[in-house]
């Protein structure tokens, strides 16, 4: 049976009351991840109510301030120059270390690219065409930094623990290259690149080096502090000259605030934008944005002056004893495998005997939001404070979504019949008239929002490496964004 289409909103005539507008919110929500209760691994980093209340009111205490003009307000100006201040301390700075805030990572390393290729064309001028060599595992905001700001992307592949392989960086290091980059941790897989050799190639060919944490930032410090053996990845790396951190992730506050800090003042003044020739003044702005919303820049600074080293301390010991406790769990499971002994609070899971992918399903059918991932495919699960308390409910689950995907079932086998018809269909179909059955696969069964995936991501794999998979996803996002 066809989908009914939902019929567009038109602007309202008239407002409704609070009551029913917030009842109408609430019953929006139903379908939302669980994430309050510990049942998404991915998204949300969650404290605990004591400090997101306190994080939530400094937001709202500046809900309407806007930090677009600094002289306006003042204090949003001080907050903002106390944030990096606070990080570029934790990260191991110098008394020149500067930066600025941004609305999120993605931010941070756009403006991390355009600062390099900024940087190269007054330092390295005989370069026309410059590169930036990224590991395979780099977050694809690099890749959408490279589309925006004209810069070739050098993508080199991970060795068989999944950081970066250094030979590989070497061999493509040439003329062009204006910096290189590496993660602490990456995103898929919770290692950590090897920043100490990647500083090395750096200082000796006079390139950037920017360490992309993200997701490390405000966790990886509080391990080390802890005990835990975590390689040198910041400022205390000679040739590190830039760091991009979330402070909404582990840092605990609202969403969006991230920071990009720069080694020192006059890398960062490459990433300002000016004009003088406006009629409407002289506009001149830090990053990406024009209006920044000073709840964002508040709450960042509630979030680090209110926690404190001793909270952070706390909360990461948490975090990281449930992660030992998952990775214990996994590890007596003779079905599944982490892809990679992680760093730190990521764990990527995979499997040699079973669609891991059907497990995700299992899981996702008792109510857990996990992200699904390739080369290899894997489930991913990034673990917060929030899941010391449902980790042994998780674990259980886990257990029996393992038990369950290794029995036959209709799901399993129709899910299996559509991965093998895409390969048929692929081998033997005229290209154009494959493209158009494509344009199908948005409204199929199975897919993003579905509970059961795992045809859709078996499809996935037989397309990967070619145009199919982007016409694919594309159809799936217009879908999504016309509904």
């Amino acid at each position: 049976m066809a989908k009914k289409k939902k019929e567009k909103r038109s602007f309202p005539k008239q407002g409704i009351s609070k009551e029913a507008l917030l009842a109408q919110m609430k019953t929006m929500r139903k379908d939302d991840a669980q994430w309050h209760i510990g049942r998404t691994f991915s998204l949300v980093y969650h404290p605990g109510n004591e400090i997101a209340n306190m994080v939530k009111e400094a937001y709202n205490l500046f809900f309407s301030e806007n930090a677009l003009n600094p002289t306006a307000f003042p204090s949003l100006k001080q907050m903002e120059v106390e944030v990096v201040s606070m990080v570029a301390d934790l990260f191991h700075g110098q008394e020149d270390t500067s930066g600025t805030m941004t609305s999120g990572g993605t931010e941070s390393i756009l403006l991390a690219v355009k600062t390099a290729r900024d940087w190269a064309a007054e330092h390295r001028p005989h370069i026309t065409a410059p590169e930036i060599i990224v590991p395979l595992s780099a977050h694809p905001a690099f890749q959408k930094a490279f589309h925006y700001f004209g810069i070739k992307g050098v993508v080199v592949p991970v060795s068989d623990d999944y950081r970066v392989d250094m030979k590989e960086v070497w061999r493509n290091i040439n003329r062009n290259t204006i910096m290189l980059v590496g993660s602490a941790p990456s995103y898929p897989h919770g290692v950590i690149d090897p920043i100490e050799e990647l500083a090395e190639f750096a200082l000796k060919n006079d390139l950037l080096l920017h360490v992309d944490a993200c997701v490390g930032g405000f966790l990886l410090p509080f391990a080390q502090k802890l005990g835990y053996a975590i390689p040198k990845w910041d400022f205390a790396v000679e040739g590190v000259t830039s760091i991009s951190a979330d402070v909404h992730k582990y840092g605990y506050a609202a969403k969006g605030a991230s920071v990009i800090i720069y080694r020192d003042k006059l890398i960062r003044r490459k990433q300002f934008f000016v004009y003088t020739d406006w009629p409407g003044g002289i506009y001149a702005s830090p990053g990406i944005g024009g209006t920044r919303p000073g709840g964002a820049i508040a709450a960042a600074w509630a979030a680090l002056m209110g926690i404190g080293e001793n909270g952070y301390l706390q909360l990461t010991k948490k975090t990281l004893t449930t992660t030992d406790k998952l990775k214990t769990a996994i590890a007596v499971m003779p079905e599944l495998h982490l892809i990679a002994p992680p760093d730190m609070s990521i764990l990527a899971i995979g499997s040699n005997s079973l669609d891991i992918y059907k497990v995700g399903d299992e899981m996702s059918v008792k109510g857990w939001f996990l992200d699904r991932q390739q080369y290899p495919a894997c489930l991913h699960l990034t673990v917060s404070p929030i899941h010391a308390e449902v980790a042994d409910q998780f674990i259980a689950d886990l257990q029996e979504a393992v038990e369950t995907a290794k029995q036959l079932s209709w799901n399993k086998v129709s899910s299996n019949i559509q991965v093998g018809a895409v390969k048929g269909l692929k081998r033997i179909l005229p290209e154009k008239t494959f493209k158009k059955l494509q344009s199908f696969a948005g409204n199929a069964g199975g897919g993003i929002g579905s509970k059961r995936t795992a045809a859709m991501y078996g499809m996935m794999g037989v397309l990967a490496g070619s145009g199919d998979l982007e016409e694919l996803v594309l159809n799936v996002m217009d879908q999504l964004y016309s509904e």
